[in-house]
């Protein structure tokens, strides 16, 4: 029983972060979840029952990892403009 929710959450954040190229913070923060919690069930749970889902949102999360630094420092800059 717990397992069937678990594989629903995984896929219902994969899904998530597909449709909205979400980061896995972002994702936590919508689910009322940990952010460990969202890159466990996606990257490791998901691999083992949705392969092609994984795949998916694996190209997400990689292109977010390349892009972080740039994030990184558009908040460091709003930070110290007081924005």
């Amino acid at each position: 029983m717990a397992s069937a929710y678990i594989e629903e959450r995984a896929i219902e954040l994969a899904h998530y972060v597909i449709e909205n190229k979400s980061t896995v913070r972002e994702a936590a923060k919508k689910f009322y979840i940990s952010k460990s919690t969202v890159h466990k069930d996606i990257v490791e749970r998901l691999q083992r029952f949705d392969r092609n889902l994984y795949l998916d949102v694996k190209r997400v999360l990689d292109a977010n990892k390349a892009e972080r630094h740039l994030r990184g420092g558009i908040a460091t800059r709003k930070k110290y403009r007081g924005e």
